[in-house]
């Protein structure tokens, strides 16, 4: 007999870093409606990647890695988005892209991170066109 993978609530989650990643993407997506843009999709998954989100601002569609970090001790949280996440990300933006993506939409990849601060309070930071497919 095989063994599925249950459903468990983000509220039973164990790993202190999964509930942190979560809330840093809730963050990211409040941050992104506030400067007018429409949350299209969270998480959306293929196999067993995912984006974080994909948010469209008229015919702009940005698919979103969401960087969360306490600290800068492993540095700045975007210099964790290497070339293979890179080349990750933009296959299952592809997927995205070719199911629900309209014909003259334009597309970027865009990195917003947020960092904790001691006062437990945060600070997010969006950058804009943070890789291309051709390699700049």
């Amino acid at each position: 007999m095989r063994l599925t993978n249950r459903f468990v609530p983000s509220t039973e989650w164990s790993d202190a870093r999964q509930r942190r990643g979560l809330w840093g993407e809730r963050v990211a997506m409040a941050y992104l409606t506030s400067c007018g843009w429409h949350i299209e999709a969270h998480r959306f998954r293929l196999r067993h990647y995912d984006l974080d989100v994909i948010a469209r601002r008229g015919g702009l569609v940005a698919f979103v890695e969401v960087k969360t970090r306490g600290s800068s001790g492993w540095g700045a949280p975007a210099e964790s988005v290497g070339w293979r996440k890179r080349r990750r990300v933009a296959r299952v933006a592809e997927v995205w892209r070719e199911r629900f993506g309209r014909p003259d939409d334009s597309y970027r990849f865009d990195v917003i991170e947020v960092r904790v601060t001691a006062s437990a309070r945060y600070e997010v930071a969006h950058l804009e066109d943070a890789w291309r497919l051709d390699g700049r």
